[in-house]
């Protein structure tokens, strides 16, 4: 009963921040909204406590879809709020705070249905492999919802369009230059989470592991072909916005459409 109070809790939370965050970007107050992220960071912290409470299990940790899909969540909006410390970005809660809330649902409502794969706290290397690609998979996934508020702001500039929104929204070459900086840091642990991720890889095949291996590889193909061509050619703008998010695309259908498909359709742990 108590990790489903908690976790009502903490969705309520998280759709608080996210009307602060809405009203005070109407009303153009500056791209700063403290009492939203005060509010985020107490929903992140009961959202861990749920997390612990159905996830962590005596042999290790359970990661079924739903388990996997909120921890993914919270890993994501706390890196988000660690990012607000030093950077403008509160404004990524508008849609990160929902989305967080929308996992945490799924996994109250629905994380005990089919028992996932247990990740053993005992194998210290395959640990260290888990948390660098949830750390990848979140510092992309920054990068992809600070591709799309770059695109909204960057189409209503060019439409002539100041409304207050944009006005609460920092330059667009800071916009620019911390997406790009979000892209490298994720790119680089997306690199060693897949040269790490070939030690446990015996059989693709009998491990269900092809679309996922190969759909990461693609996407590692994108981000390194962006990273490239902003070095070299200057993409930027509505360049970099497609390939962000066409990157993310892959990575989502990679790890949660395999699990989706292996776990919630064939039955496999």
């Amino acid at each position: 009963m108590l990790p489903l109070v908690l976790g009502l809790l903490s969705i309520a939370l998280y759709a608080c921040a996210t009307a602060r965050l809405a009203l005070s970007l109407r009303r153009g107050d500056g791209p700063r909204n403290r009492a939203a992220i005060v509010t985020a960071a107490v929903a992140v912290a009961l959202h861990a406590v749920v997390l612990y409470q159905r996830a962590v299990l005596p042999g290790g940790i359970e990661l079924g879809f739903f388990h996997a899909l909120s921890l993914a969540a919270w890993v994501i909006v706390l890196l988000m709020l660690l990012l607000t410390l030093s950077e403008s970005v509160d404004n990524l809660g508008l849609g990160l705070f929902p989305l967080a809330g929308l996992s945490l649902a799924g996994m109250l409502a629905f994380g005990g249905v089919l028992p996932g794969p247990l990740i053993s706290t005992d194998s210290g290397s395959l640990e260290v492999h888990v948390v660098i690609s949830i750390a990848a998979y979140a510092v992309l996934s920054l990068a992809a919802m600070q591709a799309v508020v770059l695109g909204v702001q960057q189409r209503m500039l060019h439409g002539h369009h100041p409304v207050a929104a944009v006005r609460a929204l920092p330059p667009l070459y800071v916009m620019e230059s911390l997406l790009f900086r979000m892209i490298t840091i994720g790119f680089v642990l997306l690199t060693i989470a897949l040269a790490t991720g070939f030690f446990y890889l015996d059989n693709m095949f009998a491990q269900h592991l092809v679309h996922k291996t190969v759909l990461s590889i693609v996407a590692w193909c994108v981000f390194a072909v962006l990273l490239v061509g902003h070095r070299l050619a200057g993409w930027r703008g509505p360049i970099a916005v497609r390939f962000t998010l066409g990157g993310v695309v892959l990575l989502v259908l990679a790890y949660f459409g395999s699990k989706l498909v292996l776990e919630l359709i064939f039955g496999y742990p």
